[in-house]
């Protein structure tokens, strides 16, 4: 996948998200939405490689997960995080409730208040955190 696709793949997640929330599925919506995120970082990785580079094994082992901290690390935006952390508590407030995030919450249930909170989080066009990736992507 190239940075383009994942751009439009964490948009069509998140839009995939509402839409199962709507029709009241609320772990749906809860998975779809944290997969968005995933893909937005992803595309914040890829928009780093230089065509015709060889990858740095590291790295590229490094962003084959799906643990949203580590990806931030990855995308090197985690100084960037901290700096939107301090001067924006939404934002940071989004951050904490997003990052606990698993693609293990496919196997999990999730009550529909707890999917509202992170479609929030995810998509708030001022503190959410698609918000602060796509500055970045």
């Amino acid at each position: 996948m190239n940075r383009a696709e994942l751009q439009e793949l964490s948009r069509i997640r998140f839009s995939e998200a509402k839409s199962l929330l709507r029709a009241g599925f609320a772990d749906g919506a809860y998975y779809l939405a944290g997969y968005s995120v995933e893909c937005g970082l992803k595309a914040c990785i890829a928009k780093s490689t230089r065509r015709f580079d060889f990858p740095d094994k590291t790295s590229v082992e490094a962003s084959h997960t799906h643990n949203l901290k580590d990806l931030v690390k990855v995308a090197n935006l985690e100084v960037a995080r901290l700096e939107q952390a301090k001067t924006d508590p939404g934002f940071r407030n989004s951050w904490d409730l997003v990052q606990q995030w698993s693609e293990q919450s496919r196997y999990r249930r999730h009550e529909r208040n707890a999917a509202i909170a992170l479609l929030e989080a995810v998509g708030n066009g001022k503190h959410g955190v698609l918000s602060w990736i796509k500055r970045h992507w």
